[in-house]
């Protein structure tokens, strides 16, 4: 019953808020900041963030991408030809500013998979995922692991349904200073969670060592710094922060 109200209540903030994405879009209109995904412009954009990590210009008002979002669009269709391929893509707890888009893609075989999001295809447990051996090109798994208990599990399982030379992009929140993943599974309750890990209902903070969890599965790993790669006057009119890609590859 819980994840059927989840799914009213997704369903309902997505209609509202693609009824008033186009008054946002209206309000905010300039030539500031734009959004790389559709590029466009605002004169603005909106905090966002939990208690005292509220990050300024971090929310795009238009189309609601965040950050994360519009670094990842931009490895997609400046570091890789992904966009341009005929693939079989999974994308687990699908973002919204992505999935109208990457529907579009005729030439993309996509799936959408998520335990309540009501943009998913199919009702599926990332620890328990009801797919073949071998079946994708590409998996998208962004700020998911984080709010996984058993993230060793859900990292086996997206390394076994990924084909043989496919990629994982699965993004995460990264302690930047942090060398090693700080989790405890005593600390329960959405204050004690959120004083420990930041946010509510994450389990854990990842730290340098997030990489070597992937490979421990059988990935091999690297840390993609397209922010180095940027002029800055691209970071700041984009709304970015300083953060790298993790690209995940299945060993052939």
């Amino acid at each position: 019953m819980k994840w059927v109200l989840r799914i009213f209540h997704r369903t309902f903030l997505i209609r509202l808020s693609l009824i008033f994405q186009p008054l946002l879009r209206w309000y905010f209109r300039g030539h500031q900041f734009e959004d790389p995904i559709d590029g466009s412009q605002y004169r603005k954009f909106l905090p966002y963030g939990y208690g005292e990590q509220l990050r300024k210009n971090a929310l795009c008002p238009g189309t609601l991408s965040l950050e994360r979002h519009r670094l990842l669009w931009l490895y997609l269709t400046r570091e890789t030809d992904f966009i341009n391929q005929s693939l079989k893509v999974l994308h687990l707890a699908p973002e919204q500013v992505f999935y109208h888009r990457f529907k579009k893609f005729h030439h993309w075989d996509y799936t959408t998979a998520d335990l309540c999001s009501p943009l998913a295809d199919i009702k599926a447990d990332i620890c328990d995922l009801p797919f073949e051996n071998n079946t994708y090109d590409l998996i998208l798994c962004n700020h998911v692991l984080e709010h996984i208990p058993e993230d060793q599990k859900a990292m086996s399982e997206l390394y076994r349904v990924l084909k043989k030379g496919g990629t994982l992009i699965a993004q995460v929140p990264l302690g930047k200073q942090r060398l090693k993943t700080f989790e405890d599974e005593r600390i329960k309750g959405r204050k004690a969670r959120t004083k420990a890990f930041g946010q509510y209902d994450h389990v854990r903070i990842y730290g340098k060592d997030y990489y070597s969890r992937l490979e421990n599965v059988g990935f091999k790993t690297k840390a993609f710094d397209l922010i180095s790669k940027l002029k800055p006057a691209e970071i700041i009119s984009f709304g970015l922060q300083k953060e790298k890609i993790p690209v995940a590859v299945k060993n052939l």
